[in-house]
């Protein structure tokens, strides 16, 4: 399986047609969050589900997710908390 083409476009930093998403699927859905349109969220909930989509938003530290986007975010995918544990030292 392939990602969409569409999402050339937010994964501008990447040859998409090397992204795996199964292998990539934390920084695909962490991209499409935070910089996709309704057709990227919809892509990443039918392709993941929405329960993998909320387990990866609630485990990501909260500094990784656009602060813009996190309440839409949290309504489409019930997510109740993000996580707010600080980042590590090492």
């Amino acid at each position: 399986m392939k990602i969409p083409d569409y999402f050339d476009k937010i994964l501008w930093s990447y040859d998409s047609s090397r992204l795996d998403p199964d292998e990539d699927m934390n920084l695909i859905i962490i991209s499409a969050i935070n910089y996709g349109d309704l057709e990227h969220w919809r892509w990443i909930k039918n392709y993941y589900g929405k329960d993998t989509v909320k387990s990866v938003l609630e485990a990501v530290p909260v500094e990784q997710l656009r602060e813009r986007v996190r309440p839409l975010a949290s309504i489409l995918f019930d997510v109740e908390e993000f996580n707010n544990a600080p980042r590590s030292l090492n």
